[in-house]
């Protein structure tokens, strides 16, 4: 059963004096679409990176971003909840439950809670494994410890990890294996209880059976939460993906159900990427 998230979460990260127009409408039908971009481009300094990247994110599907390093999947991943800032500026629409989540009115803090990330490297606090799940939780004011403890129970099973480490909660997460570990962080993504999750390369520092492991818990994990994952493994995107978009030199250069993209493309230079002739 996909959890259903009331928009009132959202307004809590709009700020009270944001204009209208930073509001749009949702449609009548059912939100069969998680999260979608608009004339995204992305600059560092004078260096135009992402320049094309209009794209729209099906709820409850696992869709990956391909391409050759530098092509601009991970900085459009990025950009989908505000991790470029600072860092590069981001032009554009993107659009969340019918909020542009791309202006000066948004509470990115809050906003992320609702668009969680997993990074490349497996990154665990040192602290337990139990206070890994715990700690952004605690800081948000919540105290009670059962409301804790069913909360890591869950997020772990999520995650496929309870079983693993059920009698060892207040062992250090800096001894879990890697892809242990890398399961940690996901459950501690989940803990949030966010609507979307964000996956740069996550199982790319793993070996295969922990990186098989992550791909289980992430198609367990699609029938509850939308996944946008970056891979440079074609055969994990071919595996769990239900759609692909190809970037090349900053543009999305095709979009398509994942079956479609690697047995009938559309444009060459798609074909020459998933069958190696590139570059």
């Amino acid at each position: 059963m996909a959890n259903n998230i009331d928009l009132k979460p959202v307004s809590e990260f709009i700020s009270e004096n944001a204009p209208e127009r930073f509001i749009y409408d949702m449609p009548a039908e059912k939100h069969e679409v998680a999260i979608s971009t608009k004339n995204l481009q992305v600059f560092y300094g004078d260096n135009l990176a992402l320049s094309e990247g209009d794209l729209s994110f099906e709820r409850y599907k696992i869709t990956s971003l391909i391409g050759a390093s530098g092509s601009g999947k991970s900085t459009f991943l990025r950009s989908l909840n505000r991790m470029n800032d600072g860092v590069a500026t981001v032009k554009g629409n993107i659009m969340y439950r019918g909020v542009d989540i791309n202006t000066k009115a948004i509470d990115v803090y809050e906003m992320r809670r609702h668009i969680g990330m997993v990074f490349q490297r497996p990154n665990p606090f040192a602290k337990s494994i139990y206070n890994n799940i715990t700690f952004a939780l605690t800081q948000r004011g919540v105290t009670k410890k059962q409301e804790l403890d069913e909360i890591v129970e869950t997020s772990l099973r999520q995650a496929a990890l309870w079983d693993e480490v059920k009698d060892e909660l207040n062992k250090s997460a800096l001894a879990l294996s890697g892809g242990q570990a890398q399961r940690l962080v996901i459950a501690r993504a989940l803990a949030l209880k966010p609507d979307i999750l964000l996956l740069d390369e996550p199982s790319s520092a793993l070996d295969p059976i922990s990186s098989a492991q992550v791909e289980d818990t992430l198609l367990e994990l699609k029938n509850k939460y939308t996944i946008i994952i970056v891979t440079h493994n074609m055969q994990q995107a071919a595996r769990i993906s239900d759609y692909t978009a190809f970037f090349h030199m900053g543009k999305v250069i095709e979009y398509d159900l994942t079956r479609k993209i690697f047995t009938r493309p559309k444009v060459a230079l798609t074909n020459d990427y998933i069958s190696g002739n590139f570059g």
